[in-house]
């Protein structure tokens, strides 16, 4: 399957060149960076020490030569991507996150034309995190205080991450909740007593922290942990090659890493 990367040049770009070079099923075909880029025309494989004849480009129309994209760059760097996959039918694996609900919508709307896998966390442990969440939110239905803490580092520009907004909409979905409208996004000065039924969230930022999330149920005299906590990013650039092979036999729709880490 011929893959391409955008965002080549940053740390995720080159974890996931890595991931695809070493990867028996994936082949590198295009390497995108932006157009101020000073790594235009370098080998994708430079930093590695290889030569894979792929050359670091700003040129959109590449996209015609990969049968899908992983993207983990901004917003408005994943939006202008996805029009060029929809033009070239190239299918998306979105590892993106702080997108408005335009941004959103317009995901939805392209997968209506091509194959997207779209996920605010593209870990393997996660997404099996998530599972757990989902199955503790049923059974601690009553009498038990939801709190999500999450930490990233200083360089995170949204808050709170992608990854702890699902766990509270997973915890909220299995109490026939919207999340929104039982979030407590935070705490400041005299706040009264918690609310019974709502789901609080803590954020903090600092050094390079790849990420951690904790979410606690508190009840009477006990409390109930499920944590995830990250040392590497090679876990999203293993979960994407994961979700591209997925995508393989997909012609369109939109789907999470839960239907990847639920597929044979």
């Amino acid at each position: 399957m011929r893959i391409a990367i955008s965002g080549a040049n940053g740390r995720m770009g080159r974890m996931l060149i890595e991931a695809v070079l070493n990867h028996p099923e994936l082949t590198l075909s295009v390497a995108l960076d932006h157009s101020e880029s000073n790594h235009l025309g370098q080998d994708a494989g430079a930093f590695l020490g290889k030569t894979t004849g792929v050359l670091i480009t700003a040129d959109l129309s590449a996209l015609a030569n990969a049968d899908c994209l992983i993207d983990f760059t901004r917003p408005e760097g994943t939006l202008t991507y996805l029009k060029a996959c929809r033009d070239y039918k190239t299918k998306m694996v979105i590892g993106t996150t702080g997108f408005d609900e335009q941004g959103k919508q317009a995901i939805e709307d392209a997968s209506k034309d091509i194959a997207i896998v779209f996920a605010p966390n593209m870990s393997i442990g996660v997404n099996a995190t998530l599972k757990l969440l989902a199955l503790a939110a049923q059974l601690l239905n009553s009498g038990y205080d939801a709190e999500i803490f999450e930490v990233h580092h200083k360089h995170k520009i949204d808050a709170p991450s992608g990854t702890a907004l699902i766990m509270g909409e997973v915890i909220a979905n299995e109490w026939g909740k919207n999340l929104n409208d039982i979030a407590d996004w935070a705490r400041h000065g005299h706040t009264g007593a918690r609310q019974d039924g709502h789901i609080g969230f803590s954020v903090a930022r600092g050094g390079d922290i790849i990420g951690e999330h904790t979410v606690m149920f508190c009840g009477t005299g006990e409390r109930i942990e499920i944590a995830h906590k990250s040392s590497s990013r090679a876990t999203y650039a293993q979960g994407s090659c994961k979700a591209s092979i997925f995508l393989r036999d997909k012609a369109t729709g939109l789907y999470s890493m839960s239907d990847v880490i639920s597929s044979p």
